[in-house]
């Protein structure tokens, strides 16, 4: 499971105050969001447009003197994990093209579930594509709409209006810099400042890394830009009156503990998802342990609420990349062990409660079962902080199909006989949304429910998701 991406844009109060190590160390911060790619736009007065991108980590991307030669006062950055368009340099971000008068830069996060009908009636009017994303039309959507109106408040109106999903975006048009959050309020978005600039990022721990100061979260549907030093906040009328849906998983699981998103600690709503799980799945066990890392605060929290002892009986490799889909259960098993590693002496003859996020296709966790069994642990009682996943996300978060979904076709009792564990439970999406303290109706519960916050579009719904695993497994051979 994967999300897609993180963002950072940086606009400095000082014209001569250079921004690239800042939006470097902002990315650096967020790369939990995305490690395939990474990129750098930036506006010297003197040079104009800076603009580098490559893929891999942040570190593997930038060095010092590269980073030195993007020198600018306002800039754009991103990191990728690919949900639309295959794993290559073509689709890393930020993407730019140029105008009569300059340029334009942008970088997304999320995901325009009518991107494929945008792109026909883009490539008709003769717009050639480089890349398979959809954050590639959104960048020619506002080209083309700039081309007729310069007006950039009307500009960004009218292309929001022709996009359904989730959209967070950073916009360079030459040596200005626009923040755009969509109407729903789907990606998290934050703005900060430090004594010489004004920060947005997709999280705040972008902030915590530069001493950098939040000052809100972006409201659904706002635009802001910058000048004069100051902040300047323009609500698009589309949004008003439109529903909120704030994504469930960026609480669950994408984002990291530390980071606050719309005013609620991630940390502290983990420890809520704990506790609700011990109230509604209490164990008579003699250890609680995370499935590391983003499982930790919801441990933590079953632990304090059960008085059961707290412990690590798995150890996270953070060495190990992605591993691809395995054609053998011993493979698979393989490729669990090279990410965790059980420390048999904690375990032997104990009784585990085992704390994970989700479960998507089940096959890591049917793994993890059998590797806690095989150390030695008595029982291993498996608990979920997430709802069961029964379809997949249209807006950004990378899901099997719904054939692959093992909550989609199996019942719990049946889940957790193929997983051999000897409790499976999960988290009620009731007690989720409490945890969580955001009103059901303005969150995105799509996936956990297939109610979705907007239409999706029929050939989306029966093939694009089929095709991005296909698009990863072609990339993957390419590479190879």
């Amino acid at each position: 499971m994967k999300d897609k991406c993180g963002i950072v844009g940086i606009h400095s109060k000082d014209s001569s105050k250079d921004v690239s190590h800042l939006i470097y160390y902002g990315l650096y911060a967020l790369q939990h969001r995305g490690q395939e790619s990474a990129g750098i736009a930036t506006y010297n007065i003197n040079y104009g447009l800076n603009f580098h991108c490559g893929m891999g980590l942040v570190t593997d991307v930038f060095n010092n003197s590269l980073i030195n030669s993007l020198s600018g006062n306002v800039g754009i950055g991103h990191v990728r994990y690919s949900t639309t368009g295959q794993s290559k340099i073509e689709n890393s971000q930020p993407f730019f093209t140029e105008l009569d008068d300059g340029f334009i830069a942008m970088a997304h996060n999320g995901d325009i579930v009518n991107s494929g009908s945008l792109r026909d009636e883009l490539t008709k009017k003769g717009y050639q594509f480089k890349s398979g994303t959809d954050s590639e039309v959104v960048c020619y959507l506002i080209k083309e709409a700039y081309e007729k109106d310069k007006d950039i408040l009307n500009v960004i109106d009218a292309v929001s209006q022709k996009l359904i999903g989730s959209y967070s975006l950073v916009i360079l048009i030459n040596d200005e810099l626009y923040v755009l959050r969509d109407p729903m309020a789907m990606k998290p978005l934050i703005l900060g400042q430090t004594n010489d600039h004004f920060v947005v990022a997709s999280e705040s721990v972008a902030f915590d890394v530069i001493d950098a100061e939040i000052i809100r979260d972006m409201a659904p549907g706002e635009l802001l830009y910058f000048k004069n030093n100051e902040i300047n906040s323009y609500i698009l009328p589309s949004a008003k009156g439109s529903r909120r849906a704030h994504c469930m998983f960026e609480y669950v699981y994408f984002a990291r503990p530390d980071s606050v998103i719309d005013d609620r600690s991630v940390y502290n709503t983990r420890l809520r998802i704990g506790e609700a799980l011990f109230k509604e799945n209490p164990i008579d066990a003699d250890l609680v342990l995370p499935v590391p890392d983003s499982s930790i605060p919801a441990a933590i929290g079953y632990s304090r609420a059960s008085g059961i002892p707290y412990g690590e009986g798995l150890i996270k490799n953070r060495y190990v990349g992605r591993t691809f889909i395995m054609p053998t259960q011993e493979e698979r098993e393989i490729a669990v062990r090279l990410k965790l590693n059980p420390l048999k002496h904690e375990l032997v003859g104990k009784r585990v409660v085992v704390i994970d996020d989700s479960i998507v296709r089940g096959t890591t966790s049917e793994s993890l079962v059998r590797i806690l069994k095989a150390a030695g642990a008595k029982e291993v009682h498996m608990l979920i902080g997430c709802p069961p996943v029964i379809a997949p996300c249209y807006y950004g978060v990378a899901l099997a199909t719904k054939d692959e979904l093992i909550a989609a076709n199996l019942e719990i009792e049946e889940i957790r006989k193929q997983l051999g564990a000897d409790t499976l439970g999960y988290i009620s999406i009731e007690s989720l949304i409490e945890a969580i303290g955001i009103d059901g109706d303005s969150l995105c519960l799509g996936c956990i429910t297939e109610d979705y916050p907007t239409e999706i579009p029929e050939d989306l719904e029966a093939e694009s998701y089929y095709d991005y695993y296909q698009d990863l497994k072609d990339a993957v051979e390419e590479d190879e």
